[in-house]
């Protein structure tokens, strides 16, 4: 009987071991996931001012789609090059559950298909603020706040969890 309770206690043990060391490695998974979303942000960021170029991913200018792919990049996460097929990769999720680091997608100048892309980097109760490459004015952040965006949002999606 006393061999029966100690294997018993030692099962619980091993069980709740395994239980907290998981419930670590999550929190720490979380961790590394916001450190990344935060580094997406500001390698983004550092781009702010740069021109626009149809195909480009570099300094000398960046399309909306570059940008995006050149910044996942930095952190060896490898996304198609196109908004339309970067607008497959991820979990599409609903405009209320938003975060920093998700990606934005548009239909813009009424296009029947996504052909915009943008970098969350803010969220506040009723505004989204992204980064992005725009034809007029290059790398800027934008906001769900403004008319152009507001009638041409199409879905976001989760890229990191």
């Amino acid at each position: 009987m006393k061999k029966i309770i100690v294997l018993l206690l030692l099962a619980i043990t091993f069980v709740s071991c395994k239980s907290s060391s998981a419930a670590v490695s999550k929190k720490e998974e979380k961790r590394e996931n916001k450190y990344i979303v935060n580094h997406l942000i500001e390698t983004a960021s550092e781009n702010i001012g740069v021109k626009y170029k149809a195909g480009g991913t570099t300094k000398n200018g960046f399309d909306c789609s570059g940008l995006v792919y050149t910044t996942f990049e930095s952190e060896n996460i490898k996304l198609p090059r196109s908004s339309f097929e970067q607008s497959k990769i991820g979990i599409v999720i609903p405009l209320k559950d938003a975060q920093k680091g998700d990606l934005i997608f548009f239909k813009t100048n009424k296009s029947k298909q996504i052909n915009h892309v943008g970098l969350i980097t803010e969220i506040n109760s009723n505004e989204i603020k992204f980064i992005h490459s725009s034809t007029s004015k290059g790398v800027i952040i934008s906001s769900t706040k403004e008319p152009y965006y507001q009638n041409s949002f199409a879905q976001i999606n989760r890229i990191i969890e």
